[in-house]
């Protein structure tokens, strides 16, 4: 069963999936979002990945500030899963991302990527540690 992890932002949609095992997480791409209320090419571009790599569920991180609380990001991203799940009919979870922009940029500082290279991949790692963080949790 391959599972698609997603980092939902104001610009960007970071994207990874699961080996069919469901093991480990791998980077696939990084959608390009161009207007944050219009999601058609967003949703569209999450459909074709479900097909092409057959997924069966969603992972999406979920923002939660560090207090614990839910802020406007994490309402926004409620509003997409339901959009997603409406349109897909499949499993979304919703997954604490609390420091995973902060621990893919530090993987990506140890890496020795220039700061113009970091920024085009920062988010699929940030779906990345998202859906790992979830893979992992499985084990247990």
């Amino acid at each position: 069963m391959r599972i698609l992890g997603i980092d939902f932002g104001e610009k960007n949609i970071g994207v990874a999936v699961s080996d069919p095992f469901g093991w480990t997480a791998q980077g696939v791409e990084i959608i390009k979002r161009k207007e944050e209320n219009n999601l058609k090419y967003s949703i569209e571009r999450i459909g074709e990945l479900i097909k092409e790599y057959s997924i069966e569920k969603i992972v999406m991180g979920y923002p939660k500030n560090m207090n614990n609380t839910i802020g406007e990001r994490c309402e926004k991203t409620e509003a997409f899963k339901t959009r997603l799940e409406k349109t897909f009919k499949i499993e979304i979870i919703l997954w604490d991302e609390r420091l995973s922009t902060v621990a893919a940029e530090k993987r990506l500082l140890e890496a020795d990527l220039s700061r113009k290279k970091r920024k085009q991949v920062i988010d699929k790692m940030a779906a990345v540690f998202i859906l790992q963080g979830y893979l992992d949790s499985r084990v247990n």
